[in-house]
């Protein structure tokens, strides 16, 4: 397994890392104002986050066109320091006006500057070096993943410690019910702003500029046409279908992690660790499903992802306890497992750039995630969130079956000395 020796490619990473730290924080933000500050049901909730996933999905196929045009600069340094800004506002907007439409505006709008720095992060990732893409893209997305865990870890300790802890003393003795209520503040999170500095600064100096750009885009873009295989309409479909399907247990169950274990009674700090338990997972097996991709082809690893992620998101509606953060952790690390190979698939299915091509797939999958959110938030307050889950087990099963439909692309061996493709494409 060699790592990636391009700048630009742990630049990009790096900017990957903190955008989806700060991705990771609306979760967990919104169940605790929704103890603090604002009350939420589980459909606001699920509006809220399916908003931001959706705001995020739309934008990145049209970021991801302009990222080919451009090189994207400014639109991956520009679209951490939105995202950033942004999320800012919402948290002062919150404890300010306590009114759910005025926080969710802003962050919604947050959104935009994650769809916006996805598509160009993932190209650059891509195409810095001529090496086979799908174990490269497998480090990239650990680093989202990475960032998404950190973020729910480090937010829920943040509030938690800023918390009081009356409902305790309330469930004790009854008689200081409604006497007694939980505060919060949210002014520990404005200071994890700073965080973002770094990347910004370095993505807006490394990332090629347009006129750099410019001279070896045309040369890429020719390079690249004898790559990409030419699949029928049921092939196409069939991973349109598969990321619908998929996009309930990852991102959409995610998502509810934090409510489904505050709910069974857990603090903020815990339910924070339960979610980076998931996301951490993710981004440890993205790799070694990467490079076992690169070796045996997709098709056979996304199906494995989902075979193994079933039963696990089905024992996270029952296991409660030290064990959950293990179920948490499987559920992640197996759905997770698929998430760079599918983005390397519609690589090959599209034959665009691969800004478009990524923001095209990437958009699909947080739009059908948004949409899957949705779902989830209406359908729980019915059935209750346990029952979802098991549900999601039961979706993901069949999306692993779809999986096998898939067309195999198992690399072929080159000589030695010989690049399986042409130099050109390498993004210097």
């Amino acid at each position: 397994m060699a790592l990636p020796r391009k700048a630009l490619f742990w630049v990009v990473s790096f900017g990957h890392w903190t955008v989806d730290l700060f991705n990771g924080t609306v979760a967990v933000l919104l169940t605790f104002l929704a103890s603090h500050f604002i009350p939420m049901s589980n459909t606001q909730i699920g509006l809220a986050v399916s908003g931001y996933q959706l705001t995020a999905a739309i934008s990145q196929p049209l970021a991801g066109w302009l990222a080919d045009r451009s090189g994207g600069r400014w639109l991956g340094a520009g679209g951490v320091a939105w995202t950033v800004t942004f999320i800012s506002i919402a948290m002062l907007t919150a404890t300010a006006t306590q009114s759910y439409i005025l926080t969710v505006i802003p962050l919604i709008a947050a959104a935009l500057g994650s769809g916006t720095f996805h598509p160009v992060g993932t190209m650059h990732a891509a195409d810095c070096e001529p090496t086979p893409a799908t174990g490269r893209l497998s480090i990239f997305f650990f680093s989202g993943q990475s960032g998404s865990a950190f973020g729910p870890a480090i937010t829920g300790f943040l509030l938690d410690r800023a918390a009081t802890h009356n409902a305790f003393f309330a469930q004790t003795f009854p008689s200081l019910s409604g006497i007694l209520t939980d505060r919060g503040s949210v002014t520990p999170m404005l200071a994890l702003a700073l965080i973002a500095l770094p990347s910004i600064i370095l993505m807006s100096i490394i990332i090629p500029s347009a006129r750099h750009f410019a001279t070896t885009h045309t040369q890429r873009q020719t390079s690249r046409k004898a790559e990409h295989q030419r699949l029928s309409r049921v092939a196409v479909i069939t991973l349109i279908a598969l990321i619908v399907m998929r996009s309930f247990i990852n991102p959409g169950s995610a998502s509810f992690l934090p409510r489904l274990f505050q709910m069974r009674g857990w603090s903020a700090a815990e339910y924070g660790l339960l979610s980076s338990a998931f996301w951490i997972g993710g981004g440890i097996t993205g790799i070694f499903f990467g490079y076992l991709a690169d070796r045996w082809g997709s098709r056979l690893m996304i199906a494995a992802s989902m075979f193994l992620s079933a039963p696990a998101v089905f024992g996270l509606a029952v296991i409660d306890g030290a064990p959950a953060f293990l179920m948490a952790l499987a559920t992640g690390a197996f759905s997770g497992g698929s998430h760079s190979l599918i983005v390397a698939m519609a690589h090959k299915v599209m034959p665009a750039g691969k800004g478009l091509a990524s923001g095209a797939a990437l958009g699909l999958i947080f739009g059908t995630g948004a949409i899957g959110v949705l779902i989830i938030g209406s359908l729980s307050d019915r059935i209750g969130l346990p029952s979802v889950f098991q549900l999601i087990g039961v979706t993901t099963f069949i999306a692993g079956c779809l999986a096998l439909a898939l067309p195999q692309d198992r690399p072929q061996r080159q000589p030695v000395g010989i690049e399986a493709v042409p130099a050109a494409v390498s993004g210097d």
